[in-house]
């Protein structure tokens, strides 16, 4: 079985789909779903510059890992969609501002497009 998580603090999930599903049976597995640099209360996308958006996404998945008992310690996986590479070392100082160490595995790889046509998409899978 699988409890959902729904947080309402992160944006609205723009599709079918949910913030997060925790698979208990799997050792307390988290799995969460692409986020974007979209602000909760106001639905208004933070598209300033690559570290605003970076900041904003990481802001998003740790409130969705909040309401689930986690935190970023809790992440052993990270999927990172960026629509430029160029913009790699600006995305990737922030994002590593959020780590402390023992850093989770991770890809990072560019696409054409993203939903809602942000810079940069981040999903998480997550243990406790």
């Amino acid at each position: 079985m699988k409890q959902v998580i729904v947080s309402e603090h992160a944006p609205k999930p723009i599709g079918p789909y949910s913030h997060a599903n925790l698979v208990p049976a799997s050792g307390n597995m988290l799995f969460v779903s692409g986020q974007v640099a979209k602000d909760a209360k106001t639905g208004e996308l933070v598209l300033s510059d690559i570290k605003s958006e970076t900041k904003k996404v990481m802001e998003n998945v740790k409130a969705i890992l909040h309401d689930a008992d986690m935190d970023l310690t809790n992440v052993v996986k990270t999927t990172i969609f960026m629509k430029n590479m160029d913009d790699f070392a600006a995305m990737n100082e922030v994002y590593g501002s959020f780590f402390s160490g023992n850093f989770p595995a991770r890809e990072t790889v560019q696409v054409v497009r993203l939903p809602l046509d942000v810079n940069v998409e981040i999903s998480v899978i997550a243990v406790k």
